[in-house]
């Protein structure tokens, strides 16, 4: 597989450290100083790429790849306004385009953890809900992408809460997300429901970028050669 790394940063060398060793080529290495090999005609010679950039740059980057006719796996967060444009365009001229929050295996299992969790404590509504993430202090978003997605697996179960908020909050209505960054830390996310006479805690502790761009590169390969709106959901056929 041919694959056009869009976003060199840390995460980036990590997928293609794994891509290689798993036989696949990057043939493009694509970041501010090489921005032109966005450009149709070198995108095109890629199977599929793997975008991991910043809120502000992701959205036009992943047209980008619509127009090359390449699909498209997308882990960068922070730019979920412009999703539903993102899946309309998709469709419209139809390409492959992968979506996930998160890679990691793991954390996809946690997702299903989660809202069975959430199901469980809909009828209990002795129990209060918050969240706790923690990253390292590069990252750029806050809460992260994973924690919104939580955050939203708990929403759709829980009628007790109508929002989450990026602070601790006394609202009923209100979930707290707190968001704590820290140096070393690839991501922790903790939710804990909260009663008088109990806790009950789940967490996912990361312990480096590994599982995130092993993940990715799974994804691409899923994706490879498909046409369509695809998540971590799909495959993993969860």
């Amino acid at each position: 597989m041919k694959i056009a790394l869009i976003g060199y940063g840390k995460m980036g060398k990590a997928i293609e450290a794994i891509a290689t060793a798993k036989g696949h080529t990057v043939i493009h290495r694509i970041d501010l100083e090489s921005k032109h090999l966005l450009e149709k005609e070198h995108l095109q010679q890629a199977d599929v790429a793997i975008e991991f950039t910043t809120p502000e740059t992701a959205y036009s980057n992943i047209l980008k790849c619509f127009e090359a006719n390449v699909p498209v796996v997308c882990g960068t967060t922070g730019w979920l306004e412009k999703l539903p444009d993102v899946k309309a365009r998709c469709l419209e001229k139809h390409q492959g385009f992968l979506y996930a929050s998160n890679f990691s295996i793991g954390v996809n299992i946690f997702f299903e953890i989660n809202k069975r969790l959430a199901e469980l404590m809909a009828t209990q509504p002795q129990y209060d809900v918050k969240m706790e993430e923690i990253h390292h202090t590069q990252k750029k978003d806050a809460p992260s992408g994973t924690a919104i997605t939580l955050a939203e697996h708990i929403l759709d179960k829980l009628d007790r809460k109508a929002g989450w908020v990026n602070q601790e909050s006394s609202q009923p209505k209100e979930l707290s997300i707190i968001s704590k960054r820290e140096d070393p830390a690839p991501g922790t996310h903790s939710i804990t429901y909260t009663s008088a006479i109990d806790d009950i805690s789940i967490t996912h502790t990361a312990h480096s970028r590994e599982g995130f761009a092993a993940g990715a590169v799974i994804a691409a390969e899923w994706l490879n050669g498909k046409k369509g709106i695809f998540t971590m959901k799909d495959v993993l056929s969860l």
